[in-house]
């Protein structure tokens, strides 16, 4: 009973080499790899962006309402109180007030684009309960048809309401 087998020698000219076939089709399967990473990545930056411009939307609103607790009496006589559009941004007055605002609707121009869609209002009563909107264009963070959360519109808002 022979337990091992003896190799047979094959000539060298009868051993063949990877087809051209096989090098194409592993070329293919590693190319739609690269791809698939690569959209991924690009999503994954798109979605980056867009948590950022969220991110400066919420610092903006807080920014606002520290400045109205520095002017609390102002701002509970509503001097604050109206909307403010990133591409025309009102000149600051001879008010604490006027000049708060004109610097926040500049900040929201720097953070969130300086476009008509870019506004903040402010709405707060004679007691200090406020509320701060903003909204803005997000399309810069949501792409058509690539699972954007926002179905049909890239305008984005956000609230905070807050007690003086």
């Amino acid at each position: 009973m022979k337990l091992f087998h003896a190799k047979r020698h094959v000539p060298r000219h009868l051993v063949r080499g990877v087809g051209m076939i096989e090098v194409l089709i592993a070329v293919l399967v590693v190319s739609i790899g690269f791809l698939g990473m690569a959209a991924l990545q690009a999503k994954a930056l798109s979605t980056n962006n867009s948590a950022m411009a969220r991110s400066m939307a919420t610092v903006s609103t807080y920014s606002i309402l520290d400045s109205m607790r520095a002017d609390i009496v102002n701002a509970k006589a509503g001097s604050y109180n109206g909307t403010v559009t990133a591409n025309a941004c009102p000149a600051a007055g001879g008010s604490l007030a006027s000049t708060q605002l004109a610097a926040w609707c500049g900040q929201l121009a720097d953070a969130l684009g300086a476009v008509a869609t870019t506004t903040g209002t402010v709405a707060c009563s004679s007691v200090g309960d406020c509320t701060v909107t903003i909204q803005f264009d997000d399309s810069r963070g949501t792409s058509a048809g690539a699972g954007s959360s926002s179905v049909g519109s890239n305008a984005q808002k956000v609230t905070t309401e807050a007690v003086l």
